[in-house]
């Protein structure tokens, strides 16, 4: 595979995946929707990923929600009668490269299709490590820069 440039999520089912977020959606959909969003953010900040988070059926109408203002972290909601399967199978056969296209789903028959077009595919838990390394990377990255930021506070003599 390629270098990953563009992470495509089939939401319900990662959502139904974690355990912490199967068990929030049961009594707020919505409020574990954020916390994927959230916990995907840190792909799309830190590693530059195109993400890409695909729900199932809300209303007549493709409905596509930038996340944050961003043009590369959307949340798209297929209309009715259409799965996220289906625009999950669309997205990766009309990419440029479906090599940098890594598709994350339990659905095994959904990963055998994806990868049948050129895409990887990754579980649900392949994706939170992702998320958790990137994370760490984060943080170590966030710790030189304020050492170097204290070092050079230091060096001009600190406070004034």
């Amino acid at each position: 595979m390629s270098a990953i440039t563009h992470l495509i999520v089939d939401g319900s089912n990662v959502l139904q995946a974690w355990p912490d977020t199967r068990a929030m959606a049961r009594t707020d959909r919505e409020a574990a929707r954020t916390l994927l969003i959230r916990r995907l953010a840190g792909l799309h900040d830190g590693a530059g990923w195109r993400i890409t988070v695909v729900f199932d059926g809300r209303g007549d109408a493709l409905q596509f929600e930038p996340v944050g203002g961003a043009s590369d972290f959307a949340c798209i909601y297929t209309p009715s009668g259409t799965t996220a399967d289906d625009i999950i199978e669309q997205l990766v056969a009309k990419s440029a490269d479906p090599a940098a296209c890594l598709v994350a789903t339990a659905d095994m028959a959904e990963r055998a299709t994806v990868e049948a077009a050129g895409a990887d595919g990754c579980s649900p838990g392949e994706l939170l490590r992702r998320i958790e390394a990137q994370q760490s990377r984060d943080g170590r990255a966030m710790a030189r820069r304020g050492s170097v930021t204290e070092r050079v506070w230091r060096e001009k003599g600190g406070l004034s």
